[in-house]
């Protein structure tokens, strides 16, 4: 039987449900049995009782009272995958040391499992264990944030459990830089802002969500900045747009930018059918995570996305040159 453990929620499970919280994190456990246990109070968030559709955040703090070696799925054994996912996985590493991989995650591929989504880097996450030694076998590399399922480019995992703990704490600390780029409609005015708007999540139906701007006293509404500087444009019809967002809201930059009336390429979800150029532009969502800074022992960690086959071509058709504008944001005090 395990302890009690208070366990900090990581990036990757901001807004997630208590209860599919649980199911990632304890998969053995059935339901009957954790609602048993939210009745009783032993699982609490942030010191009080909760509901299994209570939404979390980053850096609130679920108590798991001892559990049973059954429900903790300590006696599974290892998940298997093809060769083919564990070739595909490892096709993906740009960047690997002692306490991390990174990932160019391609556009359409989700990052986590739900009740529609059977393929995900969570699933093929056995194809970067290390091989067993005289010791037993290594550990499964852990995810400590995520990307949206469209959204290309860095993701950062995990090799240990020490290092996932130190990991999840530098993103809640703030103390990791993100920088997004993307192709958006026209240009928007400034050319270089921060934008502190406010969003707020509502069911886009389909057991789907969205994001919208928050109205003065929404209860529902979480801060929301990001910085952004227009770095190339194609007269008024579409730009090359380098964001870095402070907060880590679902969809915020999505969100974000269609509210300045710029939205990004091939974002039906926040620009309508306005946000599609046509022509030979792929309609897949134009958002890349470029680039992440990490903290490191001795100095910073800076990883560097390629662009995917479909925002290359579009770079390409536009005149875009991809080895340009290194630190967007250099003027910027960070």
């Amino acid at each position: 039987m395990s302890r009690v453990q208070q366990i900090e929620v990581a990036e990757a499970d901001d807004g997630v449900r208590l209860d599919r919280w649980f199911k990632r994190h304890y998969p053995a456990l059935k339901h009957g049995k954790l609602e048993k246990l939210l009745r009783k109070g032993q699982i609490r968030v942030d010191g009080g009782r909760a509901k299994a559709n209570a939404r979390l955040e980053t850096g609130q703090t679920v108590r798991v009272p001892p559990l049973d070696d059954e429900d903790t799925g300590s006696r599974r054994p290892i998940q298997r995958i093809s060769e083919e996912e564990r070739e595909f996985i490892r096709s993906l590493v740009i960047f690997e040391n002692d306490e991390m991989f990174a990932l160019n995650k391609p556009p359409g591929l989700a990052v986590q499992g739900g009740s529609k989504t059977e393929v995900h880097i969570d699933g093929m996450l056995e194809g970067l264990r290390p091989p067993p030694t005289k010791d037993g076998e290594g550990e499964r590399p852990k995810l400590v944030h995520r990307l949206d399922k469209d959204t290309s480019g860095v993701l950062v995992l995990a090799k240990t459990a020490n290092a996932a703990a130190k990991l999840s704490k530098a993103f809640q600390g703030r103390n990791v830089e993100k920088i997004y780029w993307g192709l958006c409609m026209g240009v928007p005015h400034p050319l270089q802002g921060t934008i502190d708007l406010p969003l707020a999540k509502r069911d886009a139906g389909h057991g789907g969500e969205r994001v919208v701007p928050a109205k003065q006293g929404d209860p529902d509404a979480q801060r929301a900045i990001t910085h952004y500087t227009v770095l190339e444009a194609t007269g008024k019809k579409a730009s090359w747009i380098a964001m870095m967002p402070v907060t880590g809201r679902t969809h915020q930059l999505r969100a974000h930018m269609a509210a300045l009336g710029t939205p990004i390429v091939g974002d039906g979800k926040y620009g309508g059918d306005e946000a599609f150029l046509g022509g030979n532009i792929s309609k897949k969502l134009h958002l890349h995570a470029r680039q992440i800074t990490l903290p490191g022992r001795r100095q910073n960690i800076t990883i560097v996305a390629p662009l995917t086959a479909h925002m290359a071509k579009s770079w390409d058709f536009f005149g875009f040159s991809e080895k340009d504008h290194d630190d967007p944001f250099e003027e910027l005090e960070r």
